[in-house]
């Protein structure tokens, strides 16, 4: 349901008492008291939960300056909203107090989302999987604010604001939450080994400047860094299982030091290769995630969309068809809802090594046994 800042209401066709209702906007208008007021309004007593972002997805269709929410009600099963105060040092501890107030023997699943500017992605997730484990599916994404990089919020029954993660625990065996995870980014150039790295910072691939690197291989894009580093990630691969691979994209250079910092950690010892994408690669991508996802054709429920902002950035006007792949692929009973983010969560059981992305098209379904 859009927001309409007019009436300074939501156009509800179905009022119903939800289990929790999801929101996504950009930061003026999901901080405003009256959007606010009417989240609360429609949710009664259930849950509230959103972030900001640059762009909304909502069904197929893309929406820049608009905000968006769904309400969602769970006829059996039930749910746990907790959120704490996050910065980046404290990000593993963060994500084992969270998952300690979460577990349970009927948990079946997590949704975060969390401030982008204040965390180290994979160590939220670490400390979560810790004490959760594997088999506990983990969805959601880091908040945004387009291109910027300034400010992002979110909230969790209480007005957004920074350095706030938000994780909703789901509950109960007649609920089934399902995951899809691809990018359809295209390999280019040989793979090189990350010789030196630090936390966020990669100074060196196969001992020389990792800047040098993306200079050399970008071409007329050099000049435009970090902003042209947006259209080409990097494909980082464990070498001892290369089934353990992520991509990460790059959030500043440091042209005297000649090296790059990136969205999140960079291991040493893996290898890294470049990548660069063409639209309908991108938007089959997507289309791969939603096969993932898997469902009958009966299937009904929530599909949370989370994708990335550089894939918003680089496909531009063409953003939409990723949506629409996913559209095309899902059962027709899910409702597509979703933003565009600064790091894409989808932790299945096999993804057990990691679960933050860059670049990615992530799809976390909900569906509830009658």
């Amino acid at each position: 349901m859009p927001w309409d800042r007019a009436s300074g209401q939501f156009a509800l066709s179905d009022p119903i008492s939800p289990t929790f209702v999801l929101y996504f906007g950009p930061n003026d208008v999901i901080a405003d008291d009256r959007f606010q007021g009417a989240v609360r309004e429609v949710a009664a007593s259930g849950h509230v939960l959103g972030c900001t972002t640059g762009t909304c997805i909502n069904d197929a269709l893309l929406h820049d300056e608009q905000a968006i929410a769904v309400a969602v009600k769970l006829d059996h099963a039930t749910t746990k909203l907790v959120s704490a105060n996050i910065n980046v040092a404290a990000s593993r501890q963060v994500g084992t107090e969270i998952a300690l107030q979460l577990r349970a023997p009927d948990l079946v699943g997590v949704m975060v989302l969390c401030d982008s500017l204040n965390v180290e992605g994979v160590e939220l997730l670490a400390g979560m999987r810790g004490v959760l484990g594997n088999a506990v599916p983990i969805s959601g994404g880091l908040a945004s604010d387009g291109s910027d990089f300034q400010r992002t919020l979110v909230g969790a029954n209480a007005a957004p604001r920074e350095q706030c993660v938000a994780a909703l625990g789901f509950y109960g065996s007649s609920l089934k939450m399902s995951q899809g995870c691809a990018h359809g980014w295209d390999n280019f150039g040989p793979p090189r080994r990350i010789t030196r790295a630090e936390g966020l910072t990669l100074f060196e691939l196969d001992g020389k400047p990792a800047l040098d690197l993306y200079e050399h291989y970008l071409g007329e894009y050099a000049e435009q860094l970090p902003s042209s580093a947006l259209r080409f990630p990097l494909l980082v691969t464990n070498p001892d299982d290369p089934t353990q691979q992520v991509i990460r994209t790059v959030l500043n250079v440091d042209r005297e030091l000649r090296t790059l910092t990136f969205a999140a950690g960079i291991p040493e010892g893996w290898t890294a290769r470049l990548m660069r994408g063409a639209f309908d690669n991108l938007a089959e991508g997507a289309a791969v995630a939603a096969r993932n996802v898997g469902g009958g054709a009966d299937a009904r429920g929530l599909a949370l969309l989370v994708s990335c902002v550089g894939r918003r950035i680089v496909m531009g006007e063409y953003a939409g068809d990723e949506v629409e792949a996913v559209a095309r692929e899902l059962p027709s009973g899910f409702q597509q809802i979703g933003f565009y983010s600064h790091g894409e969560i989808s932790a299945s059981p096999d993804e057990g090594f990691c679960g933050l992305h860059n670049q990615t098209m992530t799809i976390m379904t909900l569906e509830e046994a009658a």
